[in-house]
């Protein structure tokens, strides 16, 4: 039995079309960043590529129900992994290349009115603060970064248990919701983090890059065993949420509107 065609989701640049658009025109672009590595024994490569994609996808989803206009760019599914070049198949991207491609976007989308742009982020080496405050000074586009694992903090407090950072219990359990048949739970290892020798340097406010492969033997930061699909799901819903919301207010948002400049590009 052929299975029946998925309607297209005028809100996913990759499904829609140029017509569809010209009806309803965006004003506002959402770009999921995520990060090819390894994530402990038990997620794929791509986990960070795929939940920045579904938070993308949902939220803007969403937003567009409740009247934005929002659009869902194409992943970049590269990302800052210098400390993890040694592990197979690791691809890692600059910062200098990051904000070329960053800088290509905002001007792309400026010159067609789309002048609000959200980067969905969902690695934690990703730093996005440093380049949005360059591009900021080139630009009139509002630049906003949505750290996904930072958002609705509360009820990630109240949903999962054990500490970690990495194909933990967070990241397991929203792949157990979001694409549980990537998902191989029991090749997972402990997520081990070996600590620093050096004296003074774990301490709050001072930081150096964890050479990851000697810190994280399994690849992973944090017990993955307490994961579960309902955990996942309460926080998925609770970041899309979140996301939906910040995505209307940029869609509402007027010329002036704090912090929206919201200024003609010149040529356009």
């Amino acid at each position: 039995m052929r299975a029946e065609p998925m309607p297209i989701r005028d809100h996913v640049l990759l499904e829609t079309n140029f017509r569809r658009i010209a009806e309803r025109p965006p004003c506002v672009a959402v770009l999921p960043w995520g990060a090819t590595e390894a994530h402990n024994l038990h997620l794929p490569y791509g986990t960070d590529v795929l939940l920045a994609v579904r938070y993308a996808e949902a939220a803007a989803g969403e937003a567009n129900r409740h009247g934005a206009a929002s659009i869902v760019l194409p992943v970049i599914p590269y990302g800052n992994d210098e400390q993890q070049l040694d592990q197979f198949c690791t691809v890692s991207v600059t910062t200098t290349t990051a904000l070329a491609l960053l800088r290509d976007v905002v001007r792309s989308l400026q010159r067609q009115g789309i002048d609000r742009l959200v980067i969905v982020n969902t690695h934690g080496g990703n730093q996005f603060k440093p380049l949005v405050r360059d591009l900021q000074s080139e630009t009139s586009a509002l630049i906003v970064v949505a750290d996904a694992f930072l958002m609705a903090p509360d009820v990630r407090a109240k949903t999962f248990e054990l500490p970690g950072d990495h194909a933990d219990e967070s990241e397991t359990s929203l792949l157990l919701h979001t694409d549980p048949e990537l998902v191989e739970i029991e090749e997972a290892g402990s997520g081990e983090k070996v600590p620093f020798q050096i004296a003074g340097l774990d301490q709050p406010g001072v930081w150096t890059p964890r050479p990851w492969s000697k810190c994280h033997p399994d690849t992973g930061s944090g017990d993955p065993s307490q994961a579960t699909a309902e955990k996942g799901r309460a926080y998925f819903d609770a970041v899309v949420a979140a996301l939906a919301d910040l995505i209307h207010g940029l869609s509402s948002a007027k010329p002036g509107d704090l912090p929206y400049d919201g200024s003609p590009v010149l040529g356009s």
